[in-house]
């Protein structure tokens, strides 16, 4: 069983997408993979109820599945940074309930986990916690996003160091092309890849709206998650 804490460089640099597609990969080679937005931030009301699409993305690529209420137990209605939209609707967040509910996710049985953050790695969840200390609780090996894009290489590294500071293993990240191109694109992975320190997944091209899980999937590597850390 392998369960990984997916987090990005900020918000809106495809982390669902990236936790969607390593879903489905996941499926395609058979096995059981469940994702989980234990937080969520950004509400529309489809048939009949209250929903996030980053949650519903995740439940979609699962080959296994939860309820709604168990992948995202947790929304909020606003767009905008959780602690915000919690303390907007009268709501206390905890770091400690959010990492019991992945805990018992993770015993119902699977052979992948994925259990996706919410905007970047330092986002606060209260007056004291991020959702760093929701990953550090979990003390579970860490993916990385990092959205392409001007910028991304000081961000990337200093979610690296942060990830790290926590006490937590980077397990790899992956390239996502934020926009249609970017300048030096081949060359800023390769000083991220010299840099970070961790394997890189994959590079997910830009795709436009309309992206298939199924073309995600295919540029990513689930290899260096499957394999054991001490092998």
């Amino acid at each position: 069983m392998a369960e990984f804490f997916i987090t990005g460089t900020d918000t809106g640099v495809g982390k669902s997408i990236v936790s969607a597609g390593l879903l489905r990969a996941a499926a395609l080679r058979g096995l059981r993979s469940t994702g989980v937005k234990p937080l969520a931030a950004g509400a529309e009301y489809r048939h009949g109820a209250w929903v996030n699409d980053d949650a519903l993305l995740l439940q979609s690529a699962s080959s296994a599945p939860l309820a709604y209420a168990d992948t995202n137990p947790v929304l909020l209605h606003a767009a905008m940074a959780p602690h915000l939209a919690a303390e907007e609707e009268g709501m206390a967040l905890e770091a400690a309930a959010l990492a019991r509910h992945c805990r018992g996710v993770a015993r119902l049985g699977h052979e992948l986990l994925l259990v996706e953050g919410a905007g970047g790695w330092l986002v606060p969840i209260n007056a004291r916690e991020s959702l760093a200390d929701v990953a550090g609780l979990l003390g579970w090996p860490v993916i990385l996003v990092v959205g392409m894009r001007l910028g991304c290489l000081n961000h990337a590294l200093l979610s690296a160091a942060a990830i790290r500071a926590q006490g937590l293993r980077l397990a790899g990240w992956v390239a996502n092309s934020a926009s249609p191109s970017m300048p030096a694109l081949a060359a800023n992975i390769a000083t991220l890849e010299a840099r970070i320190g961790a394997p890189r997944l994959g590079t997910v091209p830009w795709m436009g709206s309309e992206v298939g899980l199924d073309a995600v999937a295919a540029q990513l590597d689930l290899d260096p998650l499957l394999v054991p850390a001490h092998a």
